[in-house]
């Protein structure tokens, strides 16, 4: 019997945008991923209010970007979704947000120190000429330079 589910269209649409912010804004989405992980290793379970409290965005960068932050991490293993909270930002007017909870701490190790942080970017800089700044989902996917720089 074929237990396999597939996504839905709205699933599929949320991944790919996401996809589309994580490689717009990838210097932030990591700083997202290393503040949660930092987070679940500290104190075993993390929010986006989490996140959002500890990742500075720039005025011109929408925070809707670190949305991406845990869906790597928890396809990879390495954290896990426990359940439902509402949010503490008022903004965010009490809306569900996930609770994450570690699910490998040595690969949460492991990524945080193979993922360094990463210095803001100059003015003259063009993120689009920096391969580190990708986060690949897939084998097919990966670039030979992504590839070549160890971040698979």
């Amino acid at each position: 019997m074929n237990t396999h589910t597939y996504p839905t269209e709205a699933e599929r649409r949320k991944v790919a945008a996401h996809k589309l912010l994580e490689a717009r804004r990838a210097l932030h989405v990591l700083r997202g991923r290393r503040a949660l992980l930092g987070k679940l290793l500290a104190d075993g379970t993390a929010t986006a209010d989490d996140v959002r409290a500890a990742v500075e965005l720039p005025p011109d960068i929408d925070p809707k970007c670190l949305g991406a932050v845990p869906g790597a991490l928890a396809r990879a293993g390495i954290i896990r979704r426990v359940g439902f909270a509402s949010t503490n930002r008022a903004a965010a007017h009490a809306r569900p947000v996930s609770v994450w909870q570690l699910a490998d701490r040595t690969a949460a190790l492991t990524w945080l120190a193979e993922h360094p942080d990463r210095p803001d970017p100059s003015p003259d800089d063009d993120a689009d000429d920096e391969p580190y700044l990708t986060f690949p989902d897939s084998p097919e996917t990966e670039s030979p330079t992504v590839t070549a720089a160890g971040l698979r």
